[in-house]
C-alpha cells in the first residue's frame, strides 16, 4: 500500500472516535467562520449606511459603541449647519423594531423635506407628511418581503401607520426598513431631541477636509466626522470587539481541538504499536513514521475543517431565516474560510506532533513484542 494511501485511510480505522474528534473540531471551525461572516456583514452594512445618499460626510457620537448606539443632541444639527463651508444638514434617528415575524426591522426618522441629502427616492406613491402624522414610506426590499404596498397599514409600537410610498436608497439595510418622521421615531424610542447621525452637504467651493477639521476642532469631544471608510473605525468599537472575540475563539479552538487530536492520535498509535514496529523492522525511517502520523493528524483536522465550513454556512442560513437578513447582509469572503482552515491546519500540526514523535521513537524490538 502506498504511503499517501496509508495516511488517508488510517485516521478512519476507528470510525466512532474519528467522528467524535471531527465533530469537536468542526464546531470550533464553524464558530470561527460564522463569526467572521457576520462581522464582515456588519462592517459592510455600516459602510453602506455611512456612505449612502447625497451627503458629503456624516457625523456621529464620539466613542459610540456602534452605529445604533450613537446618540446626539438634536441641537447639533443647527450648530453644524452654521459651520463655515456647510450648505445643509439633516438629523436622522435609526432604530430597530419588531414587525410581524421580523425582529430587526430598521426604522429611520428624518425630515421629509431633506430627502435629497439622504438620497431617498420615492418610486411609488408619495412621501410621508412631516410632524406626528402616522405615515411612513416602506423600502422596496421590505415591501416585497412583507407583501405590503402603498395604501396598506404597518404596525409599529402597537400603532397603525399608513404606507404612503415605496422608496429605494441602494442601502440594503435601509431598503429593508421604513422611513417616517423624526418626531415619530423619537416617540417610539422615547428619545426626545435625540438623533443618531447628521448628514451634511458642503458648499461647492468648500474643501471637505477643512470643513470636517473645523467641526472636529469645535465639537470633537462630542462628535466625530465620517468622510471616508477609514474613519468608520472611530465608531466601530463594537465590531472590533466581535473581531477580538472571533480571534479568541480561534485560539480556544486550537487548544481544545489540539487536545482532541492528541488524544485521538495517541490512542491510534497505542493500538498500532505492533504495526509501527513491523514498519520500522522492514526499514521505515523515523522521519517516515513521524510524517505518516503527522499526515494522518492533518487529514483528520482538514476533514473537520470542511465539515466546520459547511456547518458555518448552515448556521448563517438559519440566522437569515430567523430575521438576520433584515439587519445584516452576510459577506462570504475567502479570508474567512482561510482563517477556518488555517486553524484546522494548526490544530493538526500541534495536536499531531507529540503522538507522531512518540511513534517515531518506538524501538522496533519492543514494538514487535507488544500485544
Amino acid at each position: 500500500m502506498k504511503f499517501f494511501t496509508l495516511i488517508l485511510k488510517n485516521p478512519f480505522r476507528n470510525k466512532t472516535r474519528t467522528i467524535l474528534a471531527i465533530i469537536g473540531i468542526a464546531i470550533g471551525i464553524a464558530t470561527i467562520i460564522t463569526l467572521g461572516i457576520i462581522t464582515d456583514g456588519l462592517k459592510l452594512s455600516t459602510e453602506e449606511t455611512l456612505t449612502a445618499g447625497g451627503a458629503d460626510f456624516s457625523i456621529a457620537e464620539s466613542d459610540a459603541p456602534d452605529l445604533f448606539g450613537s446618540e446626539i443632541d438634536e441641537d447639533y444639527v443647527e450648530k453644524i449647519n452654521e459651520v463655515e463651508g456647510v450648505r445643509d444638514t439633516v438629523g436622522i434617528l435609526m432604530a430597530s423594531s419588531r414587525v410581524e415575524d421580523q425582529p430587526f426591522f430598521v426604522i429611520v426618522g428624518i425630515d421629509p423635506e431633506k430627502f435629497a441629502i439622504s438620497n431617498i427616492k420615492v418610486t411609488e406613491g408619495r412621501a410621508f407628511a412631516s410632524g406626528e402624522s402616522n405615515e411612513l414610506i416602506l423600502g422596496k426590499v421590505a415591501s416585497e418581503r412583507l407583501e405590503k404596498n402603498v395604501g396598506d397599514d404597518l404596525t409599529l409600537n402597537r400603532e397603525e401607520y399608513e404606507i404612503t410610498g415605496v422608496f429605494e436608497t441602494g442601502d440594503l439595510q435601509q431598503d429593508g426598513g421604513a422611513f417616517l418622521s423624526l418626531e415619530n421615531v423619537q416617540e417610539i424610542e422615547n428619545k426626545e431631541n435625540i438623533i443618531t447621525m447628521i448628514y451634511a452637504q458642503i458648499e461647492t467651493d468648500a474643501q471637505i477636509e477643512e470643513v470636517t477639521a473645523a467641526i472636529e476642532n469645535q465639537y470633537g469631544e462630542d462628535l466625530t466626522t465620517i468622510s471616508s471608510l477609514e474613519d468608520i473605525a472611530s465608531i466601530s468599537q463594537g465590531l472590533q470587539t466581535i473581531d477580538t472575540a472571533s480571534w479568541s475563539i480561534s485560539l480556544l479552538a486550537i487548544v481544545i481541538g489540539g487536545i482532541g487530536v492528541v488524544n485521538t492520535m495517541i490512542m491510534s498509535v497505542y493500538e498500532r504499536t505492533r504495526e509501527i514496529g513491523v514498519l520500522k523492522a522492514v526499514g521505515w525511517k523515523e522521519k517516515r513514521i513521524l510524517g505518516m502520523i503527522l499526515g494522518e493528524s492533518i487529514v483528520l483536522t482538514l476533514v473537520a475543517g470542511l465539515v466546520g465550513a459547511l456547518m458555518g454556512i448552515i448556521a448563517i442560513q438559519i440566522l437569515l431565516i430567523l430575521g438576520m437578513r433584515d439587519f445584516i447582509t452576510p459577506v462570504y469572503t475567502l479570508n474567512v474560510f482561510l482563517r477556518g482552515f488555517s486553524v484546522a491546519l494548526a490544530v493538526g500540526l500541534l495536536g499531531g506532533f507529540y503522538p507522531a514523535y512518540r511513534a517515531s521513537r518506538l524501538p522496533p524490538t519492543e514494538a514487535l513484542r507488544y500485544e
